[in-house]
């Protein structure tokens, strides 16, 4: 089968956030991997969603113990990419079983850090090279799926006798368009039987169509170039060292994030404890002010009262020195209007309590109640006309009333 030029690749990509950046990305790694084929079909999601996502979906070319293999494989573009990592999933044919390990799970999905970790620069993998910083491509991510496979291959021949491996019938992260996997069914040269220690990895598959009878060379030594003139993929050493200095870079800044985080966290604590304090030294201040005033008032009120204190001390000493006082005479006035209200005063002061001995003795019945309300209506007059007199006096003395 043929391989879909730009233009068509170009259409796959319309619904794509980047198209541009997306469609470079896919050709950089077809023109180095030519047993991938790009093509649009539906996939569905975990919770049943589908969405038609451009997938590479062919062999790519791995060595093990001397020999090469191509493993099938299918890698999904997510509609975001190139700033979401793609998912990545081997394909068996029908005479070939997977490998479950760290990387592949039972359905085939493959996990890397270089996945989980997935980080985009606009200069893709030709600038990790060139300026060692950190990013992610299909490129990049193809060439470690041959580091990784190559050392623990994800697929194994099945048994004779075995059950053939059940197709993809469109269940959740495969395509469900294709009711089986485009690949041939007979290899061209047999799988070896899996052994009860190790698992010996399949002998060659066929290469995919439209690469037929063009061999897949062996990896090159460091020394030599990296991409060969036929198209071929190769990783050299650069490679290796550019895929090991972005994770490294990427775990550093994991950690710095981390170590960043706990201590923002602190200082959010700080920060939290320093408004507390200052908010209760505010509290405090407020309430020492409070208390020197308070102490203000009181020496002011302590020094008054020390100077009463002293003058009644000073008087105490005249009097003492003095001749004995006539009680009689301490009370006399000094003006016929002052005299007449001191009388007046006292003698409303003698019928208050005229009325009220006459209750006291109509209670204990010592006074019939006819005697009571006569002196009772008596004495209420005459206090009537002592009052009125004691309001007169005030008035023409200027007292208040």
């Amino acid at each position: 089968m043929p391989q879909p030029r730009e233009s068509q690749i170009k259409q796959y990509l319309t619904k794509y956030k980047n198209p541009v950046t997306t469609n470079g990305d896919v050709m950089n790694a077809l023109r180095h991997y030519r047993g991938l084929q790009a093509k649009l079909s539906p996939f569905v999601f975990d919770d049943g969603t589908r969405q038609e996502l451009c997938c590479l979906e062919g062999t790519i070319p791995v060595q093990y113990k001397g020999s090469t293999y191509n493993i099938p494989l299918c890698i999904w573009l997510m509609q975001q990419h190139p700033l979401v990592a793609p998912l990545v999933f081997v394909k068996p044919t029908a005479d070939m079983q997977i490998k479950v390990s760290k990387h592949v799970d039972y359905n085939g999905k493959v996990y890397l850090p270089y996945l989980s970790d997935w980080s985009q620069n606009e200069g893709g993998m030709g600038e990790i090279l060139t300026s060692g910083s950190a990013s992610s491509d299909l490129l990049g991510l193809i060439q470690v799926l041959v580091i990784i496979f190559s050392e623990a291959p994800p697929v194994f021949a099945r048994p004779r006798n075995a059950r053939p491996y059940p197709a993809y019938t469109g269940q959740q992260g495969y395509p469900g368009s294709e009711p089986s996997y485009p690949y041939p069914t007979q290899p061209t040269m047999p799988y070896p039987v899996q052994p009860p220690a190790q698992p010996a990895y399949p002998t060659q598959y066929p290469p995919y169509p439209g690469a037929a009878n063009t061999p897949y060379p062996a990896y090159p030594s460091p020394s030599q170039p990296q991409p060969s003139a036929d198209g071929s993929a190769t990783i050299g050493e650069e490679h290796i060292r550019a895929s090991l200095l972005s994770a490294v870079q990427d775990k550093v800044r994991r950690r710095v994030r981390e170590l960043s985080s706990q201590v923002q966290a602190e200082l959010d604590v700080l920060s939290g404890t320093e408004r507390d304090l200052q908010q209760g030294k505010t509290k405090l201040d407020e309430t020492v002010q409070k208390l020197e005033q308070e102490q203000t008032a009181l020496d002011e009120r302590l020094g008054l009262l020390r100077e009463k204190n002293a003058e009644m001390d000073a008087a105490i000493a005249r009097m003492e020195g003095e001749e004995q006082m006539d009680i009689d005479e301490a009370v006399i006035t000094t003006a016929p209007l002052y005299k007449q209200l001191l009388q007046t005063f006292a003698e409303e002061n003698a019928t208050q309590d005229a009325i009220y001995h006459l209750g006291e003795s109509l209670g204990q019945h010592g006074i019939d109640l006819d005697v009571f309300l006569k002196q009772v209506r008596t004495l209420s007059r005459r206090q009537f006309m002592l009052r009125a007199t004691m309001q007169k006096c005030r008035q023409r003395a200027g007292l208040s009333g």
